[in-house]
């Protein structure tokens, strides 16, 4: 199990590194840095199936029961999670090779910039929080997440802006589904989170009812 946790952090560690160089190159004008990206996503789908791998094995020869069986299945949940981010951080280094050449807009930058920023220190929670199996951590995690809503919510409005020039207009939207990939980044964070407190407390409950959001864990 303690092999199994190290190589969860193992992935954490490696997606989180994608997602950041991924950003980084698309704001600082670097291809060079897309295609280590793209290149890299093979060491993710490695760690995914052999994380897979191990968990199967465990619950094929250890029958595992109680609090080992709940953690099983949370890592299963968290190997996923994880997965899905490194394919956000390709997603982001091939929008960025697709835009090379295009105007830019510095103040959309700066926001795909601060969302990064904040989307990459939620990875760091929710994995810092499964480490240490503090729920008070992954409680933390939906208000991270409130800025990063709030700039992809107005990133629509700033693309809109730029209608008369229809380069720059290509250019914005593909920023705006940079946008969306690191929203979903931050929503991943936030699933790890409830999977911990799901773990630590035995019941599963997400932080926010979709229905009605007023409604926090």
């Amino acid at each position: 199990m303690k092999e199994l946790e190290n190589s969860i952090q193992a992935m954490g560690a490696a997606s989180r590194e994608q997602f950041e160089k991924s950003v980084r190159g698309l704001a600082w004008g670097q291809p060079e840095a897309a295609d280590v990206v793209i290149r890299n996503d093979d060491v993710i789908d490695r760690y995914y199936l052999g994380i897979e791998k191990q968990i199967l094995d465990l619950f094929a020869l250890q029958t595992p029961v109680a609090s080992d069986l709940r953690l099983l299945t949370v890592l299963l949940h968290v190997n996923l999670h994880l997965e899905r981010v490194g394919d956000m951080a390709v997603n982001i280094a091939k929008i960025a090779k697709l835009a090379e050449g295009l105007p830019r807009e510095a103040s959309v930058i700066q926001h795909l910039e601060e969302m990064g920023g904040i989307a990459l220190d939620m990875l760091g929670a929710s994995m810092d929080a499964l480490a240490r199996r503090d729920v008070d951590l992954c409680k933390s995690l939906p208000q991270m997440d409130d800025p990063i809503d709030r700039l992809n919510r107005g990133m629509l409005g700033q693309i809109l802006q730029m209608s008369g020039d229809p380069a720059l207009l290509e250019w914005g939207i593909r920023m705006h589904v940079v946008s969306r990939q690191i929203e979903r980044v931050g929503d991943h964070a936030v699933d790890i989170g409830e999977q911990v407190a799901f773990f630590v407390t035995g019941e599963f409950r997400e932080f926010t009812d979709a229905s009605h959001p007023e409604r926090q864990f």
